[in-house]
């Protein structure tokens, strides 16, 4: 059957393909979405409890897309000591545009000059939330295939996430999420195990091209959503029990076979309704289902209900929230530290809930795990696919690594600043007010900033962007650019080895050492 694959074809496969590496890059300043409630003159709890999010993390007018993607790469590679030239491709998923035409991953070059590497595959992709995904699998997909130079794949996922004033606004968020992708990972893709779901809607979208507010009917954005978790789960089901069936296992795959399950999260409670709904899945599609005892325990009233006329069901809903309360301790709750703490942050929404999960656990605890993750774009596009970690969680290993560069994971939040939401508002009305204005000076203070921040300095008459980095450490700011990067990556050794270390590289330019100001135009 043409495109099919050859008997002996997975063999010549790179091994374990997946996140070899991941950091995540978080605003230093939030609000509190308790004193927001009182602040908007709403009842206590309706963020809180209604949404199930407890702190907003948001950005100042220093820090746009271009900035927060930086800062994630420069962070994963110093972190890991990379160097750059072992980057074959680079990919970024936003939906946050603030050029038509050029990419942030253009601007991203930037950080690759002195290395001299610009045989660097990927370009931005977008839809919705769902960017950092389709980055994630085009990466993969790079890996796996025949264009594949033996370096590593690098994917960026970043957004700011605003609302106009109103109901909305405290499901908004900031943040970047970068991964290294090779083989050999310690997160790896389980191979032909994706379920997708692509449908034409109007749930969020994006047409004024000159604010950064979206048009969202919420009712419609969470039927769709539901709707494509369901029909990704199926899709994901068929797959696995077909995959089982040639490997000769008769089994029933199930939400019980997922030792953790993590979703885009917009918002804590829909993600705790999400696994419920997984639940009722597994309940309308379990041929003889045991409703006297167990998981499905007194749910017989629900047997012969219909999933596509339950979205909006209040008695479906609190029977299969319920009946999946202990599921949700031990498989979910624990991936929702970055979305209860920052807020939705879009394209790395879903990534967040995955370094929440490996940040609060052991490499022991992780071994061998099967992690399914939900993604979700409106518009909309969805995929259910899953992730297996590695069996190796000895010290020094890869799991063990990346483990470890998440560790401090909760420090970090806790060491962001709290912001009134007064001062939010105004932050707010200034983002509002200033954005695509030419020619602008940034106005927001440098000393909130954390330190090895890339930052925006200016915007010129042509629209053209110029960024600094904040030092690394609390001294003053670093208003010429760019560290000189060989103090530190080039001439430390690689704790992640480049795959395949015979790669030609591209000689590094001749530009003498020191600091370059950058800019995203006149090169």
């Amino acid at each position: 059957m043409p495109g099919s694959v050859p008997a002996n074809g997975e063999a010549t496969w790179p091994k374990d393909v997946g996140i070899i590496a991941l950091e995540i890059y978080l605003p230093s300043q939030y609000v509190e979405q308790s004193e927001l409630e009182q602040f908007d003159g709403v009842s206590a709890g309706k963020y809180t409890v209604g949404l199930g999010q407890a702190r907003m993390g948001f950005c100042s007018d220093r820090e746009d897309i271009n900035s927060l993607c930086m800062t994630a790469v420069q962070r994963l590679m110093e972190r890991n000591c990379l160097s750059y030239d072992s980057i074959g491709r680079l990919e970024v998923g936003t939906e946050t545009i603030i050029d038509k035409s050029k990419s942030v991953k253009s601007c991203l070059m930037q950080l690759f000059e002195e290395s001299g590497n610009t045989d660097v595959e990927g370009i931005d992709t977008t839809n919705a939330c769902y960017g950092g995904t389709a980055a994630l699998f085009n990466a993969v997909n790079w890996v796996e295939s025949s264009s594949w130079d033996g370096r590593y794949a690098l994917v960026v996922a970043g957004d700011i996430a605003v609302y106009a004033t109103g109901s909305a606004r405290p499901t908004g968020g900031a943040g970047a999420v970068a991964m290294l992708v090779g083989p050999n990972a310690p997160l790896s893709l389980d191979r032909g195990l994706r379920g997708t779901h692509m449908q034409h809607a109007y749930d969020f979208y994006k047409p004024d091209m000159v604010s950064e507010y979206p048009v969202v009917d919420g009712k419609l954005s969470i039927q769709c959503y539901l709707s494509a978790l369901d029909r990704c789960y199926t899709v994901y089901r068929n797959k696995i029990h077909a995959q089982w069936q040639r490997e000769g296992v008769d089994q029933r795959f199930s939400l019980e076979d997922f030792d953790s399950m993590v979703f885009h999260s917009p918002y804590c409670r829909l993600v705790q309704k999400s696994l419920a709904r997984l639940l009722l899945d597994d309940f309308l599609s379990h041929a003889n289902p045991n409703t006297e005892s167990g998981l499905y325990s007194g749910l017989e009233a629900f047997r012969d209900v219909k999933a596509e006329d339950t979205y909006f069901d209040r008695d479906v809903e609190k029977a299969f929230l319920k009946a999946s309360g202990d599921m949700f301790e031990q498989k979910t709750k624990d991936s929702l530290l970055v979305s209860n703490q920052n807020g939705n942050m879009y394209t790395p929404s879903v990534y967040g809930c995955l370094a929440s999960v490996i940040a609060q656990r052991t490499p022991q605890q992780l071994a061998g795990q099967r992690i399914g993750v939900f993604s979700y774009g409106s518009g909309f596009a969805a995929t259910l696919y899953s992730i297996r970690v590695t069996q190796d969680a000895t010290p020094g290993s890869a799991l063990d690594k990346i483990v470890a560069s998440l560790s401090d994971l909760k420090a970090r939040l806790d060491s962001r600043k709290k912001v009134t939401p007064a001062a939010f508002a105004d932050f707010m009305k200034l983002r509002e007010e200033t954005h695509h204005l030419a020619s602008y000076t940034p106005q927001g203070s440098l000393d909130d900033l954390f330190p090895g921040t890339w930052y925006l300095t200016h915007v010129d008459e042509k629209h053209r962007r110029t960024y600094a980095r904040r030092s690394q450490s609390d001294d003053t700011p670093l208003e010429a650019g760019l560290v000189n990067s060989t103090t530190t990556t080039t001439t430390t050794t690689e704790h992640i080895p480049s795959p395949a270390k015979k790669v030609p590289r591209i000689p590094a330019t001749t530009a003498g050492p020191g600091l370059v100001t950058i800019s995203n135009g006149d090169h």
